[in-house]
């Protein structure tokens, strides 16, 4: 028996498929795996994963590295987090197709709905591209770590097609709608993954208005589907306002009959109708019964947290006539100033916290940033942890009625815990009665998929991009305030069952002849790090940060490019170009 390049040897093998964890040995030649059993032979090099989970690589497919891939070759954080395939260009918004005099405008549009620093984009990103698959290729020349796919953002196409019309959202043309499906037949042809759209009243440009593609009429919607019909590829994804998702069913049924392809949809509890996504469930139901399997229902695999701390884009403090003073300060200078009593007393005075002077040109819409800012019993101090299923008496307004202290003084202690880097964490979504039994049954649903770690985006506000490595942390061994999940189903969740949902059949199982993309997990010492504030980004941008530790091995393609949580230097990471063939059962 000749000798293989890897043997991953003695580690407890969780394979993808869902079925029951074995020990066992994993042989890697190449970018393949090539041996799985008892008794693989000899590597040139051998890791001994005795103790340890042998899994694959986990796939995420909604993440918003479109910027951040053009520097930084390492995805972080996915990476680190055992990430070895992001999907990139979700909800709409990306950098291509793009006339040169509209490169501004799409920065915009990231900042506004994904919040990412607009400077550190005009700074990072070096434009070497306007047509989809130019962009494909400038990003093809630059080395990453590991694999990414990239789909076709409704805002650039509208805004290339269609000029000020298209960010006007006016209505598109039969000629618009013509060339939109060249453009996206073009990019389909040229490897990309699919098409993304928006239809949220969330996202919203840096003025305040809707994105261009909100209001799309059915004809240039089916019209762009019938291009991935035509093609007999891609995904359609899209994130839509979330008390409207039952109301949109009908429709995106109708589009996942007539194209074939698969259609995806953000499907979350809201707390202004708790049980409203049971309905989404009850409509995906009646979608299978019918035959319609290729419409998918995309949750989160943790409540879509908001953080809040003095660096963070919103905060409770944030439109008090007080701070308004000091919010243009560096931050050092700023938390020196807050340090202060007298400055302190100010910003407590009357003990409530003050929404009436809140910022009314933010792109977030007004009630909803209301909302975020005075709903004290969302409002979880993180003290140096990171507990996402917390007990609401740990709240603000839980202390509160504990301690009777007021809500200012709560939050304003919380936020200058760690030296000023304290946080305060506000799920948004998926935890309306304070437990994850939503996110739960969600879940266990047939026709959903595990999704919006949002990587790369909304870094002055949501830090989810750890969520694979919470997944088996909090689902498999720490959770205490319900049930546990079977550890071979959360790696199936987010292995095989993301993989292929857009139609990347080549990885996410431990099989010989599938892409050697595996993880090596001290599962016993897995772990997140606290939830922090980072200027690392171009042009010293801000970033909140998690980490991970517990990861003992990466690897893409068959390198290692993370080793006991310090990058190697393996930069093995591909382009994917269309869906990719491979075992699919």
């Amino acid at each position: 028996m000749s000798e293989h390049d890897l043997v991953i040897r003695g580690g407890t093998l969780v394979d993808g498929t869902g079925s029951a964890p074995r020990r066992g040995d994993l042989a890697i030649d190449g970018d393949r795996i090539t041996a799985v059993g008892d008794d693989v032979g000899t590597g040139h090099r051998e890791i001994d994963a005795d103790g340890q989970l042998v899994t694959p690589g986990w796939v995420d497919i909604h993440a918003h590295y479109d910027a951040q891939a053009t520097w930084d070759p390492m995805f972080s954080p996915s990476s680190e987090h055992g990430v070895t395939t992001v999907v990139l260009g979700n909800c709409g918004v990306g950098f291509a197709p793009v006339r040169e005099s509209l490169r501004d405008e799409l920065i915009d549009l990231m900042e506004a709905v994904e919040d990412i620093p607009g400077s550190a984009m005009h700074e990072g990103i070096q434009w070497e591209w306007e047509t989809f698959p130019e962009f494909m290729e400038a990003l093809e020349r630059r080395e990453h770590a590991i694999d990414y796919g990239l789909q076709v953002p409704h805002c650039a196409l509208r805004a290339y097609v269609m000029g000020q019309r298209g960010i006007d959202n006016e209505a598109a043309t039969a000629e618009d709608i013509a060339r939109m499906q060249e453009i996206v037949g073009e990019a389909i042809r040229a490897g990309a993954l699919g098409f993304s759209t928006s239809r949220t009243e969330m996202h919203n440009t840096l003025k305040g208005d809707p994105v261009p593609g909100t209001f799309a009429e059915r004809d240039e919607l089916f019209g762009i589907g019938a291009a991935l019909a035509r093609e007999n590829a891609g995904v359609f994804q899209m994130s839509l306002t979330h008390r409207e998702v039952p109301n949109e069913m009908a429709w995106m049924k109708e589009l996942a009959r007539e194209t074939g392809r698969m259609v995806t949809f953000n499907l979350q509890q809201i707390d202004e109708a708790p049980d409203l996504y049971k309905e989404a469930l009850r409509g995906l139901d009646e979608a299978r019964a019918e035959g319609i399997t290729n419409l998918r229902g995309q949750f989160s695999g943790r409540p879509v947290g908001v953080l809040m701390g003095w660096e963070t884009s919103v905060h409770p403090f944030l439109g008090h006539p007080e701070y308004v003073k000091l919010m243009r300060l560096p931050i050092k200078e700023r938390l020196e100033q807050l340090r202060r009593p007298e400055v302190k007393a100010r910003l407590l005075e009357g003990g409530e916290l003050r929404t009436d002077a809140l910022p009314r040109n933010a792109p977030i819409p007004a009630v909803f940033l209301q909302f975020l800012t005075a709903a004290t019993y969302k409002m979880y101090p993180m003290g140096g942890g990171h507990d996402y299923e917390p007990d609401p008496s740990s709240s603000v307004a839980g202390q509160v009625e504990s301690t009777g202290r007021t809500p200012a003084e709560i939050v304003y202690d919380a936020m200058m815990d760690q030296e000023g880097q304290g946080l305060i964490y506000f799920p948004l979504f998926g935890y309306g009665t304070n437990r994850f039994d939503a996110i739960e049954e969600t879940m266990l649903h047939p026709q959903t998929g595990l999704s919006l770690a949002d990587g790369g985006a909304h870094c002055g506000a949501i830090c989810d991009a750890g969520t694979p490595t919470f997944m088996l942390m909090h689902w498999v061994r720490d959770r205490t305030r319900g049930d546990r999940m079977p550890l071979e189903f959360i790696v199936r969740r987010q292995t095989a069952d993301t993989a292929h949902q857009y139609g990347l059949h080549d990885r996410g199982i431990l099989r010989p002849g599938l892409k050697a993309d595996v993880n090596v997990i001290d599962f016993e010492n897995l772990g997140l790090g606290a939830p922090h504030m980072r200027h690392d980004f171009p042009a010293s941008g801000r970033r909140l940060y998690q980490g991970a530790k517990g990861y003992s091995a990466t690897i893409v393609s068959g390198q290692v490019v993370f080793e006991n949580g310090e990058a190697t230097g393996a930069l093995p990471g591909q382009l994917i170009r269309g869906a990719q063939r491979g075992f699919e059962g």
